[in-house]
C-alpha cells in the first residue's frame, strides 16, 4: 500500500527534484485502477464535459456534476491526493460564492484540495479560498473556461505575463500550479523562480511533474488527441474487439455456453 500523498509530499518531492505525476479520472473503477499503480494527484477534471459527456468545450459542466464524479474517485483512493475542479461560474461571481463551491468539494465529496483557473485576475479569490482552509491548485495559460475569450485553444506565450501570473497565485496562497500550453522555456523559468510546484500540460519537460487526460493517454478519446499527449494504451480498440467479439457469439449461438448456465 503506497503511503498518503499530501501537500508536504508534493513540496518535498518538488525540493528533490522528484517528478510529480497526476492524471485525471472520473469514475471508482479507473480512479482505483490510478490509485494501485501509485499515481500521485486524482484531478477530477471539468475535462469530464468532454470526454465523458460529449461536450464541446468544459463550459457546460456544473458543480453538482463535479461533486458527484469527484466523490465516486474519493472512494477509490487510498494513496493519490484528489483534486477537485471548479467549474465555469463557480467562483467567477463572488468570492462567497467561490469559497461556498470550493468547500463542496471538501465536504460532500471527499477531496483534499480545489483547482481553478487564472492567474492575478483570481488571485484573492485563491486567498479567499485559502484562508477558509482549502488548499487551492492554481492553473495559469492556456485556460479551457477562457476559450471564447482567447478566441480558441492557443498556446499562450506572453512570458511576462505568464510569470506574473504564477508569482500573483502562488503569493496569493495557491499550493501549486497547472501550466498548460506554454512553451518549454517559459515553464522552466516559471518552474525555477516558485517555490509551489509546478505541473504542466503541454507545457514540456521542465515542470516539477506532468498531467495528463485519462482517455487520452489510455486510447479512449475518439476525437482529436492534443499534441501534448501520449497515448500509453489503446484501451478503446480492446474494447472495440471484445464487443465485436460478443455480439459475433450472441448471433452464432456461440454465447452463452453451458459454462455459462446454470
Amino acid at each position: 500500500m503506497h503511503p498518503r500523498i499530501t501537500l508536504t509530499t508534493l513540496y518535498k518531492m518538488k525540493g528533490k527534484n522528484e517528478k510529480i505525476v497526476a492524471m485525471t479520472a472520473y469514475d471508482y473503477p479507473f480512479a482505483r485502477i490510478a490509485d494501485e499503480a501509485g499515481i500521485h494527484i486524482i484531478l477530477v477534471g471539468d475535462s469530464l464535459g468532454m470526454v465523458v459527456q460529449g461536450e464541446s468545450s468544459t463550459l457546460p459542466v456544473t458543480m453538482d456534476e463535479m461533486i458527484y464524479h469527484t466523490r465516486m474517485v474519493s472512494r477509490a483512493a487510498g494513496h493519490a491526493l484528489i483534486i477537485g475542479d471548479m467549474p465555469f461560474m463557480s467562483y467567477q461571481a463572488g468570492r462567497q460564492d467561490a469559497i461556498t463551491n470550493a468547500g463542496r468539494f471538501l465536504k460532500e465529496a471527499g477531496a483534499a484540495a480545489i483547482k481553478l483557473e487564472g492567474g492575478a485576475a483570481v488571485s484573492q479569490t485563491i486567498k479567499a479560498i485559502s484562508d477558509a482552509g482549502i488548499p487551492v491548485q492554481a492553473h495559469i495559460g492556456l485556460t479551457p473556461q477562457s476559450v471564447h475569450q482567447m478566441g480558441g485553444y492557443k498556446v499562450q506565450r506572453d512570458d511576462e505575463r505568464l510569470m506574473a501570473d504564477a508569482l500573483e497565485v502562488e503569493a496569493a496562497g495557491a499550493f501549486s500550479v497547472v501550466l498548460e500550453g506554454i512553451p518549454s522555456d517559459i515553464s522552466e523559468k516559471i518552474t525555477q523562480a516558485l517555490s509551489i510546484p509546478t505541473i504542466g500540460i503541454g507545457a514540456g519537460p521542465h515542470c516539477d511533474g506532468q498531467i495528463l487526460v485519462l482517455h487520452d493517454l489510455l486510447g479512449l478519446n475518439p476525437v482529436h488527441i492534443p499534441k501534448f499527449a501520449k497515448k500509453y494504451a489503446d484501451l478503446g480498440g480492446k474494447a472495440r474487439d471484445g464487443i465485436k467479439n460478443y455480439i459475433d457469439e450472441v448471433q452464432t449461438g456461440g454465447f452463452p455456453s453451458d459454462e455459462h448456465c446454470y
